[in-house]
C-alpha cells in the first residue's frame, strides 16, 4: 500500500532523527558506555517496544479523525504542523548534550529492557511526535490509513533499533567523539532541524 519512494523517503528521515542527540540515544549511549553494549541493546529493545504502544495509539486515531470531518483533519494539521516548528526551534538552538552518565549500576536483563520501555510510553512527545510524523506518509487513496500506519511504524521501530544498536556497539568511539567534538553534535541537530521543518511543510500542505 506504501509507495517505494514513500518508503524510502520515511527510512531516510527516520534514521536522521534516530541518530540526532536526544535522550533516547543519548541514554543508550551512556548505558552503553557504562555497562557494555548488551545493556544498550536491551534498553533499545525496550524503547522500540514501547513505540509499539504509541504506533497502535496513532493508527486508532489519525484513522477516526479522517472520518471524521475536513476541520478535524485541518486542525490536526495546525496542531502537527506546530509542534514540528517547536521541534525544529529547539533543534536550531540547541547545543552540545551532556553525555556524561552517573554511577553504572548493575541491573538486570529484564530491568534494562523494562526501563526502555518505562521510558517511551511515560513519554507525551513521543506520542504527539508519532501523531505529527507518521500521517505524513499515508495517503488516504493508497489502502486503509491504520494499517499504513501501523506498517510505517513497524519501519520506524526497525529503523531505530538498527541505529540505537549501532550506537550502542559502537558506544566507547561515540562517547569520545561526541565528548571532544560538541561541533558534531550540534551539525546533528541542525540537520535534524532542517528535516522537522520539511516535514512541518510537508504537513502543512498535505490535503485530506
Amino acid at each position: 500500500m506504501i509507495s517505494i519512494d514513500i518508503l524510502l523517503a520515511f527510512i531516510a528521515a527516520s534514521a536522521l532523527l534516530a541518530f540526532a542527540p536526544g535522550p533516547d540515544n543519548i541514554f543508550v549511549l551512556t548505558q552503553s558506555a557504562l555497562s557494555g553494549r548488551k545493556a544498550g541493546i536491551l534498553v533499545t529493545l525496550g524503547l522500540c517496544t514501547g513505540l509499539i504502544v504509541h504506533t497502535i495509539a496513532v493508527a486508532a486515531g489519525v484513522a477516526a479523525i479522517f472520518q471524521v470531518s475536513a476541520v478535524a483533519f485541518t486542525a490536526l494539521k495546525a496542531v502537527g504542523a506546530a509542534y514540528l516548528l517547536y521541534l525544529a526551534w529547539g533543534a536550531f538552538r540547541a547545543g552540545a548534550e551532556d553525555i556524561e552518565a552517573g554511577e553504572s549500576n548493575n541491573l538486570s536483563a529484564f530491568e534494562l529492557y523494562r526501563r526502555g520501555i518505562i521510558m517511551n510510553i511515560t513519554n507525551p512527545k513521543v506520542a504527539i511526535f508519532f501523531l505529527a510524523f507518521l500521517p505524513q506518509f499515508t495517503n488516504p487513496n493508497a489502502g486503509n490509513v491504520s494499517l499504513q500506519i501501523v506498517s510505517l511504524g513497524a519501519v520506524f521501530m526497525a529503523v531505530a533499533f538498527v541505529c540505537f544498536s549501532l550506537i550502542a556497539i559502537l558506544s566507547g568511539f561515540l562517547s569520545q567523539l561526541l565528548r571532544r567534538s560538541p561541533k558534531a553534535q550540534i551539525i546533528l541537530n541542525r540537520i535534524a532541524g532542517t528535516v522537522f521543518v520539511a516535514l512541518a511543510i510537508k504537513l502543512a500542505s498535505s490535503e485530506r
